[in-house]
């Protein structure tokens, strides 16, 4: 994970998404232990308050769980279980601004798939 943050949400949000997107990526796999909430803290310069609240959110969310005396892991069925989520999130946030974006520029679904395959697209 990187160090820096943004001031355009918390710092303990911005780490739980740092993690979201590790388990998304698959560097962090079910099973694996999270780091500690001090060597978090520590290697990040940030209260451990902030780790735990991170952690505490993806505890409640049963994407990590607490084991008494040795730490976080990640859950099986997390990555899916995240993927289930953001997928409903975009679709209900963020495409109806996409859509409405796309229906404003006139842009058809033959010009976006021809970006798209092309080498200054996204693919």
């Amino acid at each position: 994970m990187r160090a820096e943050w943004s001031d355009e949400a918390p710092i303990y949000r911005q780490l739980r998404e740092r993690i979201v997107l590790l388990i998304l990526e698959g560097a962090l796999a079910p099973g694996d232990a999270l780091p500690s909430v001090r060597q978090v803290a520590a290697d990040y310069r940030i209260n451990p308050l902030t780790v735990s609240k991170a952690y505490q959110e993806l505890s409640e969310e049963n994407i990590v769980e607490k084991r008494r005396g040795l730490g976080l892991y990640v859950n099986e069925g997390a990555r899916e279980k995240l993927k289930t989520q953001l997928r409903q999130q975009f679709l209900d946030e963020e495409w109806p601004r996409v859509l409405k974006r796309i229906e404003l520029l006139d842009l058809t679904p033959a010009e976006l798939l021809a970006f798209n395959s092309s080498p200054g697209g996204a693919a």
